[in-house]
């Protein structure tokens, strides 16, 4: 038996086609969520609705003032809906949730539902909420938006996904109409892994960009000017398009910039801002790297070579052509 039969609802789903959505978490995101399929049904449908729930009576309200069909107990919102979208603020939410919910669908006779999380949980955290929902035989995808509240609330959004087969073909059709692009990541936990990456590299590269300003202050260059040049094509999407995509992805270090000239700057980078007097955290904890490789005899290679260290620590392979 494989996976995705496991992961069959127990009986057909005759509200795929014209699915009542609802969403869990009122929040920011949730409400542009619920605005956003409200949107969508409105235009398809004058008697069409969404349902939202949400513990805080305050959220509740707000959602009902733009025509969310708010709910004050979660059996009224279950009852009332086919397809349930989580939008919570914690892992820990997100599994106590799902639980409660499907002490909803073990009723004889209900109709399973479908379950799509889009709160920004771990992979594990999916993986644990998905094999609660299939012991239910209830559908399960992890589907995290990438993305503002604006762009969310326009139907603007980019999805995430990840999933079984089956599950995520029933979700697919309930995500197109809100949905500017979904990434089918593979399997459940995919989708939440890649948006944890995504705002890591976002987080980091934040308090990089600050580093850098701050120095770029201290030596009386204006903001606009620092930004020109980082804007360029050899700015900052080379280390992404040129290191990454054209040198670790064929497994290519020869030639280019050598990690020995790479560490060289670097270290210039820490003398600039300790005489600037800028203090220094993320660019100052990624020198270590360079001195690593060095000390491994991978000096000559093109400094895109740093990635054999984490090849070697993680048991992976990046080359993939």
């Amino acid at each position: 038996m494989t996976s995705d039969n496991i992961n069959q609802p127990r009986i057909n789903r005759p509200w795929i086609n014209h699915p009542r959505v609802g969403v869990i978490g009122l929040g920011n995101a949730g409400c542009a969520i619920a605005a956003a399929f409200l949107k969508v049904s409105a235009s398809a449908s004058a008697s069409a609705s969404v349902s939202g729930y949400d513990i805080d009576a305050g959220r509740r309200d707000a959602a009902a003032e733009i025509g969310i069909t708010s709910h004050d107990n979660m059996a009224s919102f279950v009852a009332a809906v086919d397809v349930i979208i989580l939008s919570l603020p914690h892992p820990e939410i997100s599994l106590a949730v799902t639980k409660e919910l499907l002490a909803f669908f073990d009723a004889p006779g209900d109709v399973p539902k479908l379950i799509i999380d889009t709160s920004t949980v771990t992979p594990q955290t999916a993986t644990d909420c998905a094999a609660m929902a299939r012991a239910s035989g209830v559908g399960f995808v992890d589907a995290a938006i990438a993305g503002g509240v604006a762009s969310m609330a326009a139907g603007q959004m980019t999805f995430f996904m990840g999933g079984s087969d089956a599950d995520k073909a029933l979700a697919r059709p309930v995500l197109n109409p809100v949905a500017v692009d979904i990434h089918d990541l593979g399997a459940i936990g995919a989708g939440m892994g890649i948006k944890v990456v995504n705002n890591a590299v976002m987080h980091a590269l934040m308090v990089v960009l600050i580093e850098a300003f701050a120095m770029s202050k201290k030596l009386g260059v204006p903001n606009d000017t620092l930004i020109s040049i980082l804007n360029r094509e050899e700015g900052i999407l080379r280390p992404l398009i040129h290191r990454v995509r054209e040198r670790m992805d064929h497994g290519d270090f020869d030639g280019g910039m050598s990690v020995t000239n790479a560490r060289k700057d670097s270290c210039l980078a820490l003398v600039t801002a300790q005489d600037l007097g800028v203090p220094l955290f993320a660019i100052s904890a990624s020198h270590t790297p360079y001195e690593i490789a060095e000390a491994k005899g991978l000096g000559a290679a093109d400094y895109a070579a740093l990635s054999r260290l984490w090849e070697d620590w993680a048991q992976i392979e990046f080359k993939e052509k």
